[in-house]
């Protein structure tokens, strides 16, 4: 089967204005991983949206008063176009993943619906443990596409574009082998025909 670049589908999508739509179906599931994220926060924090698409995520994040910085990378460039036109105050970049890199360590990290489209997720992971998360940060991801999920399983093919597809357990043990501590998995909004979102929450060992 030929695949596409997901960065290519994003970016029509961006063009089209289906990530408004995006933003509605995750917004459950993203609030619910700001709040994990956020819940008894004391001190200031900086922030990272992995794969941020029109920047909705970084700007929720950025409102909380204890955030001093709050950034956003994407590979679609017309999704970081239409962020940086919305909103002037935070940071968004166009790069590529896993070649991108921040030019700080942040002390969150967050991401829905991008680590799959990797083709070595791992290597990613480890690169994001050991060299964008601060010590004692932690991360938070929020997946759609694993083995469990079955409803999920004909989008490679119907998208034409590559994902990674592992069950929970070995979503977990990734993040493990990646050097992350205190792996956490559940799933939210689970209803009939669908496993709900996997969000997998972790902290640094470093």
């Amino acid at each position: 089967m030929e695949t596409r670049r997901a960065v290519d589908v994003f970016d029509h999508w961006a063009q089209i204005g289906k990530d408004e739509g995006m933003e509605r179906g995750h917004a459950p599931s993203v609030e619910y991983m700001i709040g994990q994220m956020l819940n008894e926060q004391t001190t200031q924090f900086s922030v990272l949206d992995v794969g941020c698409g029109n920047g909705w995520v970084v700007r929720k994040f950025s409102h909380h008063p204890l955030c001093v910085e709050a950034h956003g990378v994407d590979g679609a460039l017309s999704m970081v176009q239409k962020a940086q036109s919305i909103d002037s105050t935070c940071t968004y970049h166009h790069g590529l993943i896993p070649q991108w890199h921040p030019h700080r360590e942040f002390t969150m990290i967050h991401s829905m619906e991008f680590l799959y489209y990797l083709h070595e997720p791992l290597e990613f992971l480890k690169i994001l443990h050991n060299e964008w998360l601060a010590p004692s940060g932690k991360v938070i991801f929020g997946l759609d596409h694993y083995t469990e999920n079955e409803s999920s399983l004909e989008w490679p093919a119907s998208l034409q574009v590559h994902m990674t597809c592992w069950s929970i357990s070995e979503w977990a043990s990734a993040f493990e082998s990646a050097g992350f501590r205190k792996v956490t998995t559940v799933q939210i909004g689970q209803k009939e025909g669908w496993e709900g979102t996997l969000v997998i929450q972790a902290e640094s060992s470093r």
